[in-house]
């Protein structure tokens, strides 16, 4: 699994933190999506996949 933000979509949801806090995470300063792993192990996939999913800016793209 690959990971891709593309941080210019990106409205600050936080959505993607709390589905997979071990991946994702929030600036402090604007709540932009910081990508912690771009590549997690077999056991973060589900959550990876759900954030990509509710990402209501659709700011995550996921390459299996």
């Amino acid at each position: 699994m690959q990971i891709t933000i593309d941080e210019a979509k990106c409205c600050g949801a936080g959505q993607c933190v709390l589905v997979a806090p071990e991946v994702f995470d929030q600036r402090d300063e604007d709540g932009i999506v910081v990508l912690l792993d771009a590549t997690p192990d077999a056991g973060q996939h589900a959550a990876v996949r759900e954030a990509a999913t509710i990402c209501p800016a659709a700011a995550i793209q996921v390459r299996e």
